[in-house]
């Protein structure tokens, strides 16, 4: 059986033998919970070439670095992890098919960890994984050689290297207590959640030379400013850089923010390149018509994009994430969503039928109104163009602001 090297914390691992280990328990996400470290070195360049005996991937970087290799299945994943890296990468190194790679990601997983998720169509195993010193004019690579393998050997490779990845980081699985909620009163501000979807190794639907991740992002942050200067509003980002936030993370800073609203922010691409124009979703778990329910399911692929599969809850988790339990809840969101589409005619062209209906996981929490938002499709030229403009960006941030203070306007009191 092929062994699988890994370098990590100075030492090397050969391990040829593996051991089912759960997934779910590998890493925690906790946004805001310490404080920004700057990056720990750039990676210049990856390049990805098919020899007759194996694919292999080279990063070019900035200096020598520990990394930890494991493997994924359903679909097929090798993930590399990284100390926080800058990726300072030239237009040719987007992720695109050579053999049995589909493509790959790149970005923070989560505080002082960066991550490579390579997708594959078939099984591969990793045959050798180094870090090479400079040579010439070349400085240190990291070099992958990826090998074909079958299903019953990539599953168990995956076993052990999960469990390797669980006992290296154990030390760092302990979340701290989570603080109370703090007391609210009628003449507190309003809480208002604004979630840029995806991030990080996570970079959403791809447009022209143009990720969906940086688009929310500059829209969010835009939103923000816009309700901040109202002075009615808190507002609480679920990221406000580039880093990757898990879905039920998502869902619990709201709930754990006390958030009287929750917005999520998404573009999205189609085949239909002629369509376009901004939409907005609130839960139904039965799709409004066969395009929502796409849209819905690729959204919520968004933590198995990333490298890891948290499908698998425990009931408790799962009764949260699914189950929308208050009906005033979701009336309340429709009539959020009745708001924007009015202010948005106003400032962007509308999909036809701008309010539909989908299963999107971050719009599940049982207690706190929720919309997503799509502003377009990357897909289409104009909306492509549109979306990237800061002008464009500050009419919709205005419009959802417009739109928030009218709901608030006809919500007499609280729902909590």
């Amino acid at each position: 059986m092929l062994a699988l090297l890994i370098r990590a914390k100075g030492f090397e691992v050969r391990t040829t033998r593996w051991v089912m280990a759960a997934a779910v328990a590998l890493l925690v996400v906790m946004v805001g919970s310490a404080a920004r470290a700057e990056p720990d070195g750039r990676v210049f360049n990856i390049r990805v070439g098919q020899h007759p005996d194996k694919t292999r991937v080279v990063l070019d970087l900035s200096r020598d670095i520990d990394f930890f290799v494991f493997l994924l299945p359903d679909p097929y994943r090798i993930v590399v992890d990284l100390p926080e890296l800058a990726f300072e990468l030239p237009a040719n190194a987007r992720s695109r098919p050579v053999g049995r790679i589909s493509g790959w990601r790149h970005g923070l997983f989560e505080q002082g960890t960066s991550r490579l998720v390579i997708d594959a169509t078939e099984p591969m195993t990793v045959k050798a994984a180094f870090v090479l010193p400079p040579s010439g004019t070349q400085g240190h690579r990291l070099v992958l050689d990826l090998v074909d393998t079958d299903r019953p050997r990539f599953i168990s490779a995956s076993n052990q290297s999960v469990k390797k990845r669980v006992a290296l980081r154990a030390p760092r699985l302990q979340e701290p207590p989570a603080a109370s909620p703090p007391e609210r009163t009628a003449g507190d501000r309003k809480v208002v959640v604004i979630d840029p979807g995806h991030g990080g190794v996570d970079p959403g639907a791809l447009g022209p030379n143009q990720y969906e991740k940086a688009i929310v992002l500059a829209t969010a942050k835009a939103l923000k400013r816009e309700l901040e200067k109202t002075g009615r509003y808190t507002v609480v980002m679920t990221r406000d850089r580039d880093i990757f936030v898990r879905l039920r993370e998502r869902v619990a800073i709201a709930r754990g923010s006390n958030a009287d609203l929750f917005v999520s922010l998404h573009a999205d691409t189609i085949d239909d390149r002629s369509l376009r124009g901004l939409s907005v979703y609130t839960l139904s778990e039965t799709a409004s018509d066969t395009e929502a329910e796409l849209l819905a399911t690729h959204a919520n692929k968004s933590d198995i994009i990333a490298g890891m599969d948290f499908s698998n809850e425990p009931p408790e988790v799962t009764n949260i994430l699914i189950d929308l339990a208050q009906r005033r809840t979701k009336n309340l969101s429709v009539r959020l969503a009745g708001y924007v589409v009015d202010e948005m005619e106003r400032e962007t062209k509308l999909l036809g039928r701008a309010h539909r209906f989908a299963g999107f996981a971050v719009l599940k929490a049982p207690d706190v109104p929720s919309i997503l938002i799509e502003l377009g499709f990357l897909s289409n030229k104009t909306d492509a163009r549109t979306l990237s403009d800061p002008k464009h960006q500050a009419r919709i941030a205005w419009g959802i602001a417009r739109s928030i203070d009218r709901y608030f306007q006809g919500v007499q009191s609280a729902f909590r």
